[in-house]
């Protein structure tokens, strides 16, 4: 029995309900009137209930797809400006007991090299990683309870948040790790730990349990109720995504939107971020394998049509894909994308000749974060490393009520100026900073009509410029 309210996967994820929505979206896929109605529905900026983002994703009118994207477009405006956050992924480890069919970290792959970096490993990666100007990462590992038990996740964390060099900091790490327990969860959340991320890969519970066949990710309950727990153990901003490849992109849409209502129904805070990763080829993983891969177009698609129905979310797009994927997805919902990054254990570290050959899978897009920075702001985009409402306490239900109200601009779009100032001062190459120095005056005059407002920020630009660092709003 489907019921959002439940704590038991298989009621919150009901199958049944997501084969009667499926049907559902089929048979509507051309109903005019009931698209039209469905877009003005969403024009609102509510979010959508998983049925009627169902029907739009499923919609086959070229006219009423551009309209989709053209409110996904929009909506992705109203919320977040034209901000984009960057971040990058540090893998600590690579060990794991799992047997993930589509991840070369699985148990039975013998010839990946295995690695566990030791502190001074991480602390030599963590100065890499400030030496090109980032400040948020996501923490990385394989699940093995010998190798990297919560002790290994704690010490590190405690490790990344230390290194101080020169004028770099990890003021945000993120955690990307295997299902735990609530006393786990609450460890995390004392270490500071920004996001909780997991990846569902699959909410299709047969395929699921067919893609996991050894090793504790097996569970489906336990790994999908894995979010409740984290809630439970004080975590209030989780992150959800699925691996679009693995079944039918339609099925694990609205599999991920009912999670979203689960979420909100039970704990009043839908998931901070939604990521969108395709497979792509990794060591002995070949993803022509997988008959379900999607296509540009359809990816595209997928990520209007969750910008529409979860409006107020944060949406990940990894260098998994390429420059051109993800430049279109930038427009379509996108807020938030990795720079520079290395899938490897020990990849950042120049001085680890080796760390290619244990990378989780291959990245398409190769470029220097720098190339990244300069790229986003001749498009249009205002790159920001900012980790203000993190630190300051605005996650899970305040954040969430002030990003509904759209009043999060009122914080992030200064403070992302202060961090692209940064950057420029710190790290870029002379022709990113002179598009950047024109970048920022040019969204200094968006605080016009707010002289005192724009006179504090020009106040800590100026302070910046001047060797100061870490200010926000």
């Amino acid at each position: 029995m489907y019921n959002p309210k439940s704590l038991k996967a298989e009621e919150f994820i009901d199958d049944n309900e997501i084969q009667e929505t499926l049907a559902y979206a089929e048979k509507n896929k051309s109903n005019v009137k009931l698209i039209d109605e469905i877009i003005e529905k969403a024009k609102l900026r509510k979010g959508l209930p998983h049925r009627d983002a169902a029907v739009l994703l499923a919609c086959n009118i070229k006219e009423k797809n551009e309209e989709i994207n053209k409110l996904a477009e929009q909506i992705k405006k109203d919320f977040y400006g034209n901000r984009i956050v960057l971040f990058a992924p540090l893998y600590l480890s690579n060990y794991c007991i799992n047997g993930c069919v589509y991840c070369p970290y699985h148990a039975k792959n013998k010839h990946i090299p295995r690695k566990k970096m030791t502190q001074e490993e991480i602390e030599r990666e963590v100065i890499a990683l400030q030496d090109m100007g980032h400040k948020r990462i996501a923490v990385e590992t394989g699940e093995d309870p010998v190798n990297n038990p919560i002790e290994y996740i704690l010490e590190s964390l405690k490790t990344i948040y230390g290194v101080k060099h020169k004028n770099g900091a990890i003021r945000r790490a993120n955690v990307n790790i295997a299902a735990t327990t609530v006393e786990n969860y609450r460890k995390l959340k004392e270490a500071g730990i920004g996001t909780y991320i997991l990846f569902q890969e699959t909410y299709n519970k047969e395929r699921y349990e067919r893609l996991h066949p050894t090793g504790p990710k097996h569970n489906y309950a336990y790994h999908t109720e894995a979010m409740d727990r984290a809630m439970e153990g004080g975590i209030d901003d989780v992150g959800l995504g699925v691996l679009f490849g693995l079944s039918t992109y339609m099925y694990e849409f609205v599999g991920q939107l009912m999670h979203a209502e689960h979420l909100e129904a039970v704990h009043g805070v839908g998931p901070h971020t939604i990521s969108v990763p395709r497979i792509r080829p990794a060591d002995d993983i070949d993803p022509t394998s997988f008959e379900n891969g999607i296509d540009d177009d359809t990816f595209c698609k997928i990520v209007a049509c969750i910008r529409i129905a979860v409006p107020y979310t944060g949406m990940i797009c990894s260098t998994r894909e390429s420059k051109e994927t993800r430049k279109r997805v930038l427009h379509l919902g996108i807020s938030q994308i990795s720079g520079a990054s290395k899938t490897s254990v020990g990849g950042y570290d120049k001085a680890d000749e080796t760390e290619e050959d244990s990378a989780q899978f291959d990245v398409n897009d190769t470029r220097t974060l720098d190339e990244v920075m300069k790229w986003l702001m001749e498009i249009g985009y205002l790159p920001s490393f900012c980790t203000a409402c993190y630190r300051e306490g605005r996650t899970g239900e305040r954040f969430m009520k002030i990003c509904k109200s759209k009043q999060i601009q009122n914080c992030c779009h200064p403070n992302a100026m202060l961090t692209l100032k940064e950057y420029l001062e710190d790290y870029a190459k002379p022709e990113t900073k002179a598009v950047g120095e024109k970048l920022i005056a040019k969204e200094l005059e968006t605080f016009n009509d707010n002289p005192t407002f724009k006179a504090k920020v020009q106040e800590y630009l100026k302070k910046i410029e001047q060797g100061e660092r870490d200010f926000r709003f």
